[in-house]
């Protein structure tokens, strides 16, 4: 089997173990560095962390990190989110693209559309990079270098601003709700509408998921996945009617039994949330098996806010 060497032009890095780096109030030491680094520190180590290895990181840009391994003991949980009447507070998100996040109590994130804003630039250094010499008899052309370093830092931009977004998206949504329910969505495969592949990949939807994921495990918050084909966009938030699928152009619907008028993305946050809490509930209470999230579903709708029959 043939394997794809490594480009040097590509993300490098080198780890160091503990005997082979110092860190004394912030100047670091490493084997065969002359010298002490000058690095700009996001944040300080904790005075009881223990620095177990260090891992220098040049990316495709030039740029240079230094991320530290240590031992810490475990967060203390966050204080307990709740609502006005002293509740815990629980929020469903329903993922977008016009909004990266709407969650059930109405709130809208919007998208920066980061890719979007910078795609003129973008092309415009890569039409320039492909007119470059990079086979030459000698190898790359000192130009087609310099331009690979502005194409790559155009593309981190993107991508710390696009990060920078995420983090703080995420940051809120776990510090206010203490239980938080989101779909479990195949975004590879949404991918395949090619009108709607960029879009979807500027989002970051998978990004997101993963820091809710963990900073909920460190504040002490559930998080619950419901499950990919739960009917949220098409079911009444109200009162449970199942209607037809609609296209993505249809934006707000009208439910024909309890004549209830939706938004699209904030009826199906508020079904994700009821099927979430559902679940956290059974995952609560029940025995590991694994029930259907329509069962799920119909626990809460049910239980002491039901509205009435749910059709199948």
């Amino acid at each position: 089997m043939k394997t794809a060497s490594k480009s040097k032009h590509d993300k490098q890095a080198a780890r160091f173990a503990s005997n082979a780096f110092t860190l004394h109030s912030k100047k670091l030491s490493v084997a065969k560095v002359p010298g002490s680094l000058n690095v700009r520190w996001s944040r300080d180590l904790p005075d009881e962390a223990k620095p177990t290895s260090v891992t220098l990181t040049k990316d495709p840009a030039g740029r240079y990190f230094v991320s530290i391994t240590s031992a810490v003991p475990d967060p203390e949980p966050k204080p307990t989110a709740t609502d006005e009447k002293g509740d815990r507070k629980s929020v469903g998100i329903d993922l977008g693209v016009a909004d990266i996040v709407v969650t059930s109590d109405g709130w809208k994130s919007g998208n920066p559309r980061h890719l979007e804003n910078d795609l003129y630039r973008l092309r415009k250094a890569q039409r320039r990079l492909s007119r470059k010499e990079k086979n030459g008899s000698d190898g790359p052309s000192e130009n087609w270098k310099k331009q690979k370093r502005r194409v790559a830092k155009i593309h981190a931009e993107i991508k710390d601003k696009r990060e920078d977004f995420l983090h703080k998206l995420s940051r809120r949504v776990v510090d206010e709700n203490q239980v938080i329910a989101l779909e479990s969505l195949s975004v590879k495969g949404m991918q395949q509408n090619r009108s709607l592949a960029r879009p979807i990949s500027d989002t970051g939807w998978s990004t997101l998921v993963r820091m809710i994921e963990y900073k909920a495990k460190e504040a002490g918050r559930t998080v619950v996945k419901i499950d990919r084909w739960f009917p949220s966009t098409k079911r009444c938030s109200e009162c449970g009617y199942v209607t037809e699928s609609k296209p993505l152009s249809v934006r707000s619907w009208d439910c024909p039994r309890c004549d209830t008028t939706h938004d699209r993305d904030i009826n199906a946050a508020k079904n994700i949330r009821t099927a979430g809490l559902a679940g956290a509930f059974q995952k609560a209470n029940d025995s590991g098996g694994h029930s259907k999230t329509r069962d799920a579903f119909r626990i809460e709708r049910f239980g002491a806010n039901a509205h009435g029959p749910v059709n199948e």
